[in-house]
């Protein structure tokens, strides 16, 4: 087990929440982080609820002398990697800036860390990577595929993780692939923070419900699904942070290995909707539009080999998801500003 661990991209929504599961189960913890899409208080938060110190490096994953130099300096023993651009949007209308910054970024990391000869990762991937589901629940076994630049980022980072490992056995790589995740820590004190107008569905919601935006917008109420919206597998934050942890512990045991992490459970636009309504005790405002090009019907995790092979499951249920994201918009109306 690494005492010490190296997370790129640690300030932001996953990491800062990861860094505070690894923090509590006692590992010491450097943040490398470019604060593209983060903010230097989710730090501070963490440092004051675990009530211990994060090492923080303010720098870019793309210049591998500073990376090396970082990981030097730091002692880590582990790398996790979340350093990345997320929307899907965004990388359509922009690839090169998605390939310059994930995949250019990716490589200069593990440059560094071949310079330092630190060869234990944990690398943030995504669902995206199964592409349109050819069958459901997804397991690890389904064929890899993508739809859009951020996902090709990811599934081609896995190939190279996967080609180093063939030609290097000292590698242990753990390769999470994430549903969706949600939620924020029980505290309110550190959750989602979008730039902007939020991509995904669950911040959007707090933010209309929150007076921010006027109404939601849903696109597409006529799949092939219960009630015509898209399913799909949410996941707490808290439980995917607690996954890393798990991963962390069984890595070496493993050259390179590929988990879902998700609940299992699908669930639609409208189920979402219908569970914030409760939690806030009021209507969620939306207006129905056509389905938007690329869009899938129904995508959930096949959650079993995370189960078999780390002892983990996701514990928290959709009302608990939607409650703890509620909490944190309340407490936090402007995010960290």
């Amino acid at each position: 087990m690494s005492s010490r661990v190296f997370l790129t991209g640690g300030a932001g929504y996953i990491g800062s929440h990861t860094c505070l599961e690894l923090l509590i189960s006692g590992y010491d913890v450097t943040i490398f982080d470019n604060f593209s899409n983060s903010h230097i208080e989710a730090v501070k938060r963490v440092e004051a609820i675990a009530g211990k110190k994060v090492a923080l490096i303010k720098g870019d994953i793309r210049y591998h002398e500073k990376v090396a130099q970082a990981l030097r300096e730091s002692k880590s023993q582990a790398v996790i990697h979340f350093a990345g651009l997320k929307a899907v949007g965004e990388s359509v209308e922009n690839p090169l800036v998605y390939f310059d910054n994930n995949l250019a970024g990716s490589l200069s990391l593990l440059q560094a860390m071949r310079e330092v000869g630190l060869k234990t990762l944990i690398f943030s991937s995504s669902a995206t990577v199964y592409g349109e589901p050819q069958y459901l629940p997804i397991d690890e076994k389904h064929p890899l595929s993508v739809t859009n630049p951020y996902g090709r980022t990811k599934l081609m980072i896995e190939d190279i993780l996967r080609d180093i490992s063939s030609s290097d056995e000292d590698w242990s790589i753990g390769i999470l692939r994430y549903f969706n995740p949600v939620g924020a820590h029980d505290s309110g004190r550190i959750g989602e923070n979008p730039i902007g107008v939020p991509n995904n569905l669950v911040p959007y919601i707090t933010q209309v419900m929150a007076g921010r935006l006027e109404k939601l917008r849903i696109w597409g109420n006529d799949y092939p699904t219960p009630d015509g919206t898209g399913v799909r597998d949410y996941i707490h934050v808290m439980d995917l942070a607690r996954g890393h942890v798990k991963a962390l512990e069984q890595i070496s045991d493993h050259r390179c290995l590929a988990l879902n992490l998700g609940t299992g459970i699908g669930y639609s636009v409208l189920d979402i909707v219908n569970t914030f309504a409760d939690v806030c005790g009021q209507a969620v405002p939306f207006d129905m539009y056509p389905r938007r090009a690329g869009d899938i019907a129904t995508c959930y995790a096949d959650p079993k080999r995370a189960k078999d092979l780390l002892g983990w499951t996701a514990e928290r249920d959709l009302k608990q998801m939607c409650s703890d994201h509620w909490r944190w918009q309340q407490r936090n109306p402007n995010g960290y500003l």
